[in-house]
């Protein structure tokens, strides 16, 4: 199973958590003002990137808050978590063996 470290609770399986998407993806200021393609952009274009990867994740099961981690998408292996509103950390320094 894999597991996923909250940067409030700690490391749990992977069960206690949902995927939420690509990590920093700013909304518009003022959506109404957005052309109808601008807001599409916003809404549905996102990179797919193979390699490492910011994404925001939810604890659901646990302390129900949102975070980001770097995941290496290629191997399926979160390489740091931390809080929205932070820096994301270096990946290559924060890099740890595979998980079982």
């Amino acid at each position: 199973m894999l597991l996923i470290e909250c940067p409030y609770c700690g490391v749990r399986p992977e069960l206690e958590f949902v995927y939420g998407g690509q990590a920093h993806v700013a909304r518009p200021h003022d959506p109404a003002a957005c052309s109808d393609e601008q807001w599409a952009e916003f809404l549905y274009w996102r990179e797919n990137a193979k390699g490492v990867h910011a994404e925001r994740w939810r604890h659901t099961h646990g302390c129900g808050r949102f975070f980001n981690a770097l995941r290496d998408t290629t191997r399926d292996q979160f390489l740091a978590t931390y809080r929205v509103g932070e820096r994301p950390p270096a990946a290559s320094s924060r890099e740890r063996e595979p998980q079982p």
